[in-house]
């Protein structure tokens, strides 16, 4: 496999994956008005938009904005319909073919056959070959503050031409990191967000993996967890991978991060990991009594509490809950 992208963009760049682009765009979504009223044109929309990119015209649209409050409060960017499907044939054409593959086995996030229940698990995996081999260990857990509103776009930039020699696509790939005049953060929403802010970290991976060479390390986005024998040697890693965060990517660590012994189990992805057992958080739990007292007072309707039940539910049967189901299920009736 060749080191950069080359040469491919104009053979990308095709109506049929264009209409392909189109249709994992709208899934699950067809019944929304803009999506509607762009399947009423749906050939010409694509070959304008096609045109647009061939010649070097397309822009990046104005976004609209909303704010979502779970787990925290943060703001939401959306772009019209039309670059939502230019952000899904740029990653499928070429992020994922091409820079995905290169990502080290244990990066979770927004890479198909993975997620988080995976990630879990193999943390306990690992959790439990460090318990046979030492006994006890320490845990060294980072999170980025604000990450994604901290993601240099020099720096990603300059990580993203390394891979692309192909000077088509560097173009467009500039439009995509640049589509303002700001020169950090990223939009929270955006497809290509997910990968942008991968392919950011995958260099934090790759000096873990093979500069530090910490065998017993897992991400899943900007949460990430490393396994160590001591606490002298997770407050030495601690550090190092501090500095690193800070010189080469331009971000800071949050307050949660830390190193801590193995006994007191990791908070990882919605779960409290431990060599046993997998609890949910505490968090979960409260948020779901809160759900059921709204439904109970009339706030939520019968067929939305369904939705939201069968949705934890799917979250809970990766955990040990069986009495917390029954629980809340006592309290529905």
């Amino acid at each position: 496999m060749s080191r950069t992208i080359k040469s491919v963009f104009y053979s990308k760049l095709t109506f049929f994956n264009l209409l392909e682009a189109h249709k994992r765009a709208c899934l699950n979504k067809g019944n929304k008005g803009e999506i509607l009223k762009f399947n009423l044109h749906l050939e010409k929309h694509l070959i304008n938009l096609m045109e647009e990119i061939r010649t070097d015209t397309y822009r990046v649209s104005n976004y609209s904005e909303f704010k979502v409050k779970e787990p925290k409060e943060r703001t939401i960017r959306k772009l019209p319909y039309k670059d939502r499907i230019v952000h899904q044939w740029y990653i499928g054409e070429f992020i994922k073919p091409y820079i995905v593959k290169r990502f080290i086995s244990d990066s979770y996030a927004c890479i198909e056959g993975k997620g988080t229940h995976k990630g879990v698990y193999k943390l306990q995996k690992y959790m439990r070959i460090m318990k046979r081999k030492y006994g006890s260990y320490y845990v060294i857990k980072f999170d980025i503050k604000s990450f994604f509103e901290s993601i240099d776009k020099d720096i990603l930039f300059n990580i993203l031409k390394r891979y692309i020699s192909d000077k088509k696509l560097l173009s467009m790939t500039y439009k995509l990191v640049y589509e303002n005049n700001n020169k950090k953060g990223i939009p929270i929403g955006n497809y290509t967000s997910q990968y942008f802010a991968n392919i950011y970290l995958n260099e934090l991976d790759y000096y873990v993996k093979h500069d530090l060479k910490i065998k017993y390390y897992i991400r899943y986005m900007d949460d990430f967890v490393m396994l160590v024998e001591s606490k002298d040697i997770a407050f030495k890693y601690f550090d190092m991978v501090n500095n690193f965060i800070n010189s080469e990517l331009n971000m800071k660590l949050n307050k949660k991060s830390g190193y801590f012994p193995n006994k007191l189990g990791i908070d990882f992805l919605g779960y409290k990991v431990y060599e046993t057992h997998i609890l949910l958080r505490k968090r979960s739990k409260i948020k779901i009594k809160k759900k059921i007292k709204l439904y109970k007072k009339g706030y939520i309707s019968e067929s939305n509490m369904k939705r939201i039940l069968n949705s934890w539910y799917g979250h809970i049967k990766h955990s040990n809950s069986y009495n917390l189901r029954c629980k809340v299920e006592n309290k529905l009736n």
